[in-house]
């Protein structure tokens, strides 16, 4: 499961931006946390320091020969890197209501009365969650990820239920 992208360097010591694409970034980014990536061959990369700089996670990287990044070019090769963890170390959600974005990716979107609507391709995290969903014809629906527009999630069914407020298909 993502986790995080990361993005520019900072400084030229070699620290990373971060995407953060998880709840509890202070557990899955602590030091000595090892993260897979994609593409596989950049990683695993090990956490050697975190901290939090205006709002934005910065990272200090192991690469996999136990070398520290240590300069901006060295991070600089790192961008676009996807930090992931394995799905079998997540813990169980304790809140019903709550699900990890790999459980909606893939579930069919359907409205009230069954009428298939697309499927879910990606989770957002922008202020809210918003479900991505592509339809069989025409643009992607962004739908947020709140129990009044989406009453029902169905995992075993492989399906979730969209109840959109009016306006919410024209956009």
């Amino acid at each position: 499961m993502v986790v995080g992208r990361i993005g520019r360097p900072h400084g030229v010591r070699g620290q990373v931006t971060v995407e953060v694409r998880t709840d509890d970034p202070d557990l899955r980014f602590a030091p000595g946390a090892a993260l897979l990536t994609e593409p596989a061959a950049r990683g695993p990369l090990t956490v050697e320091a975190a901290r939090w700089h205006s709002g934005t996670l910065l990272l200090t990287l192991v690469l996999p020969d136990g070398t520290v990044v240590a300069d901006r070019e060295a991070a600089d090769e790192l961008r676009s890197t996807q930090l992931l963890v394995p799905v079998e170390d997540l813990p169980e959600l304790d809140d019903p209501d709550s699900f990890y974005d790999h459980q909606l990716v893939g579930l069919a979107a359907v409205l009230p009365d069954g009428t298939p609507l697309g499927e879910v391709t990606a989770v957002r995290h922008e202020g809210t969650e918003l479900l991505v969903v592509r339809r069989p014809q025409g643009p992607e629906l962004l739908v947020p990820f709140v129990t009044a527009i989406v009453p029902t999630v169905d995992l075993a069914a492989g399906r979730l239920v969209v109840d959109p407020p009016e306006g919410l298909l024209d956009l």
